[in-house]
C-alpha cells in the first residue's frame, strides 16, 4: 500500500481546504409578493422575476 514520502505541511493542507468553507444562501426581498426568497429561485408562492410561473394548488 502506498504511503506519503513526506508529511503534508500546514500551509499545503490549509490551501487545499480553502474551498470547503460553508457559505450562507443569498436571500433577497421579492417585490412581487412582498416576501423573502433565495436569489435565482422560485418563491414559495410560485413567482420568479415578478411573473407567476407555478400555479398555486388549493388543498
Amino acid at each position: 500500500m502506498a504511503a506519503p514520502a513526506r508529511k503534508t505541511s500546514k500551509t499545503k493542507k490549509r490551501l487545499r481546504r480553502t474551498h470547503q468553507a460553508i457559505t450562507k444562501p443569498e436571500i433577497s426581498f421579492d417585490e412581487a409578493n412582498g416576501d423573502y426568497r433565495r436569489s435565482h429561485h422560485v418563491s414559495l408562492k410560485g413567482y420568479y422575476k415578478g411573473k407567476q410561473v407555478i400555479k398555486e394548488t388549493s388543498k
